[in-house]
Parts: C-alpha cells; sequence; structure tokens
C-alpha cells in the first residue's frame, strides 16, 4: 500500500507494513457541547501525548464556556483547533473528520481523560490495522461504573467499541463514508459494521485507555439509556435484523443488578418508542 505523503514531513521516517509512518499524524477529533466542567481535563491529557498530534474541537453551539475555554488551550498550543458546527453527532464527527491533516483520525469524547500513553498505543494499532478500539474505563458513580457493555458480535468482530475511544486511518473513514448523520445515537456502532462489511478489521488493544465519566445525575442515566435504546432500534431499521448478532452468554453472565435492569427497560423503551414514532433511514441496507 502506498503511503500518504504530507507536507515532505515523511522524508527519513520508517514506512511500516500497512504504509503508515511509525510517526503517523493523528488527529484526534473531540466534539463537545456545555462541556465547560469536563473539557479542560480532557484537553490536559492530550496535549501531552505522543506527538505528532493534532488536536480538533468541534464545538455543537454549547450556552456555557465550553468554547471560551478550548480557545485559551488553543491559543496556548498551536496543534489545538476549534470549530463550530451544530446537529447530531454524527454531522459534527464528519465536519471536523473534513477538517483533518492527519493520516488516521482518533475519536475521544468531551467528558473523558486520556491515559498518558493512550496515543502512543492507537498509534502501534494503526500500524497493524484500519480501526483501532481501546478499552473504556468508567469512572464517577461506583454502581454506573460496573455496568457492562452489551456486545454486539458481526463476522468476529465487537462491533459496539464506542467513539470515545477509537481511531480509524483516514482511508477507512473515506470508504465507509464518515458517520450517518440520520442516527441519534449508535452512530459508531453502524460505522463500525459498516467498516466490517467493506473489509477492515477491529483491531482491540486494552493498553489504549480511556477513562469515561459516568452520568452525573440519575436522570441523566435513564435519558441515556433511552436514547441507546432508540439507536439499537435505528441499526435494525438500517441494516435489518441484528438479533442474531448479540451473543447470549456474555448477556447471561452480566450482573443484573437494579441499575442493569433499569437500563435495559428504558433502553426497550426507546427501541419500542422509536419503532412506533420515529424517522425512517434515507436508505435501508440489506443484510446484517
Amino acid at each position: 500500500m502506498t503511503p500518504i505523503l504530507r507536507h515532505g514531513k515523511d522524508r527519513g521516517k520508517v514506512i511500516t507494513r500497512l504504509g503508515l509512518r511509525e510517526t503517523v499524524l493523528v488527529s484526534v477529533l473531540v466534539t463537545a457541547r456545555n462541556e465547560e466542567h469536563n473539557i479542560a481535563d480532557l484537553l490536559d491529557s492530550l496535549v501531552t501525548q505522543e506527538a505528532p498530534v493534532e488536536i480538533i474541537v468541534v464545538d455543537s453551539s454549547s450556552e456555557d464556556r465550553t468554547r471560551d475555554i478550548v480557545g485559551e488551550y488553543a491559543s496556548r498550543y498551536g496543534f489545538i483547533r476549534l470549530a463550530s458546527h451544530g446537529g447530531t453527532r454524527g454531522e459534527s464527527r464528519n465536519y471536523g473528520i473534513r477538517m483533518a491533516g492527519g493520516e488516521a483520525v482518533a475519536f475521544i469524547d468531551a467528558d473523558c481523560i486520556a491515559n498518558p500513553f493512550w496515543l502512543k498505543y492507537i498509534r502501534q494499532g494503526l500500524e497493524q490495522s484500519t480501526v483501532v478500539a481501546g478499552r473504556t474505563i468508567q469512572i464517577g458513580y461506583r454502581p454506573f461504573e460496573e455496568l457492562e457493555r452489551v456486545e454486539l458480535i458481526y463476522r468476529g468482530f465487537d462491533i459496539t467499541h464506542p467513539s470515545a475511544n477509537l481511531a480509524y486511518r483516514m482511508e477507512a473513514l473515506q470508504q465507509v463514508g464518515g458517520f450517518d448523520a440520520w442516527f441519534i445515537t449508535a452512530e459508531d456502532i453502524d460505522m463500525n459494521l459498516r467498516a466490517v462489511k467493506e473489509g477492515h478489521s477491529i483491531l482491540y488493544d486494552p493498553r489504549a485507555i480511556v477513562y469515561h465519566r459516568t452520568r452525573a445525575s440519575v436522570y441523566d442515566f435513564f435519558r441515556q439509556a433511552f436514547w441507546n435504546g432508540a439507536g439499537r432500534k435505528q441499526l435494525t431499521l438500517k441494516h435489518g435484523s441484528l438479533w442474531s448478532r448479540y451473543s447470549p452468554l456474555e448477556m447471561a453472565r452480566q450482573r443484573m443488578t437494579f441499575w442493569a435492569l433499569s437500563r435495559l427497560v428504558l433502553a426497550l423503551l426507546g427501541y419500542v418508542g422509536y419503532k412506533l414514532f420515529g424517522v425512517l433511514p434515507r436508505r435501508r441496507i440489506a443484510g446484517g
């Protein structure tokens, strides 16, 4: 595979077997809305990551000091860029992808904190695979921390790795067309599914660690569960039935605590609610 050359920076660099430089420029993409309490912690954890890196923050009409805080960091660090774009998370991320100058894009959420070696292991993974997912550790209210992700297995890959800790080589993003802006949630699952359909593999590296804050209130937790359920219904509307892709054994192993049961009930309500009242996709992909 021919390496992607940018501005003569590849001179003297070693080319890996997948065509990426060992010091590949990674664009870290963050979308944010009203994250004044979290964004500084995230940026503090990103500015110390292994270079070369550029950080793109796409603000989605924040009504607090998020933009001001990011602007302060951008004035101190020349590799931080601030942009504004509204719409769904998929729309904002696609806007950031178009801005990106890196050979790869690493996605992380505004309420996360990256381990100091996060990007080092993401970059190493990108030498072996076009898609890399890391380990996301929940921090905050203990019962919420202990809740496990409901995995969805497609062609041998877990496609539910969240975009809070996910990286794509640019050519893979271009091939799959980025995120589908129709999705309310689960836009990352949809993109992972489409990437696997196109023949890409998802490499999981548990050393690429991101700490993700749990929801701060019961209301926010219930709201998230409801819309996650709606997103799962969007997946079936677009890709057809996916129930056979879930692992009953893994689901049975999960501890059914009060909060796990509450999350399940709210997700089912969101699933049924979107089935009854949701907007149909612009284009349905058969199969799945």
